[in-house]
């Protein structure tokens, strides 16, 4: 039993146009001095040419090389703000084109028909990379229907689905044929948001088995949604794990809904790790409990903590909820060593009867 493996964190909220956060080795570096020991990689330009990682193994294992120097491996490839443009509702339209290239703003269907060759690019260098897993985003359709005032007509939900899955299934298969998994974060903004609209998803591809999970408590928690129970269903899908925190504390003004307001005041906000209310040590426990071998990886997000301290606080606390699966049972001590006739007798069983 190989185990969970890291710590590692999440560059999509660190990088920027200063060193050491503007190119991939020094991000590594810095990453490799706050104890980390892999980098999940937004599909940036910036970090990675996915183009050409999806058809070259030479660049790849070069690329692999670079940050093997550092003492850092790649955790997984992520393609959250393409994979959030495959489905995007009109109303989301002008603001969702800054996910986008320059030339395809103003045009959404060919910044989905883009966005959709970016996500099989991504599987195909996940597998150039060696990599098992892909983190993404569903994109959404039916988000602006999430509260059924008015009621919404029968039927709007079940197509919303049908097309998601029409527009996933031909991605999932590349990734089939890549042989890695294509996990989604189960996120507000994202048609698939909880359980059920997982179960949803899952059902309209027909139980793809490349369609997988990114399990992140944060947003259950901002969901008051049961994340302990959630591995429980689902522990099965989970292909990837994002180490985050939050907190929700809500009162007679706002409450999961938020009110408009900033992060610092809504009822719910994330927090970095340790400053929130999240039960990662009975998180860690039940991934280890179902066998989880992939990647522990921070996502710093926090309303009110900066990002330098959160980065640095994370890598020692994941490591300490680690867990080393232990090798054999703890009461071996007290085995009675005894053989099956042994047994048979202890049941009150004959040889002749066996």
């Amino acid at each position: 039993m190989t185990g969970m493996k890291g710590p590692g964190i999440f560059l999509a909220q660190f990088l920027g146009d200063e060193a050491p956060f503007d190119t991939l080795d020094a991000l590594a570096e810095w990453a490799a001095g706050l104890g980390y020991v892999g980098v999940q990689i937004p599909c940036n330009a910036q970090l990675i040419d996915l183009k050409l990682a999806a058809e070259s193994k030479t660049y790849c294992d070069d690329l692999r090389g670079r940050l093997a120097n550092h003492g850092i491996e790649v955790t997984e490839l992520s393609t959250h703000l393409q994979g959030q443009l495959v489905a995007v509702h009109p109303a989301y339209d002008t603001l969702f084109d800054g996910f986008a290239p320059p030339e395809l703003h103003g045009k959404p269907a060919e910044r989905q028909l883009w966005a959709v060759e970016q996500v099989k690019l991504a599987a195909r260098a996940s597998a150039n990379l060696g990599l098992s897993a892909h983190a993404t985003f569903s994109g959404a359709l039916a988000w602006p229907y999430v509260y059924p005032w008015p009621q919404r007509p029968a039927g709007l939900i079940e197509e919303a689905f049908a097309e998601l899955a029409r527009r996933w299934t031909p991605i999932l298969d590349v990734f089939e044929q890549s042989g890695v998994d294509c996990a989604f974060e189960v996120h507000p903004g994202e048609d698939i948001h909880d359980g059920a609209t997982w179960e949803r998803f899952l059902a309209a591809v027909d139980n793809h088995p490349r369609a997988r999970l990114l399990f992140d408590p944060s947003h259950f928690v901002l969901q008051q949604l049961d994340y302990l129970d959630f591995i429980d269903r689902y522990h099965d899908r989970i292909s990837c794990f994002h180490v985050k925190d939050a907190e929700f504390n809500p009162t007679g003004r706002t409450g999961v809904y938020g009110g408009y307001e900033n992060w610092v005041d809504r009822a719910g906000r994330f927090r970095s790790l340790g400053d929130g209310q999240v039960d990662f040590s009975a998180i860690f426990s039940k991934m280890a409990q179902y066998g989880y071998d992939g990647w522990a990886v921070l996502e710093w997000e926090c309303a009110l903590k900066r990002s330098d301290d959160g980065a640095r606080e994370g890598a020692p606390f994941i490591r300490d909820h680690m867990i080393r699966l232990t090798e054999r049972p703890f009461d071996d001590f007290a085995a009675s060593g005894i053989d099956r006739a042994a047994i048979r007798k202890l049941l009150g069983l004959s040889e002749e009867q066996a």
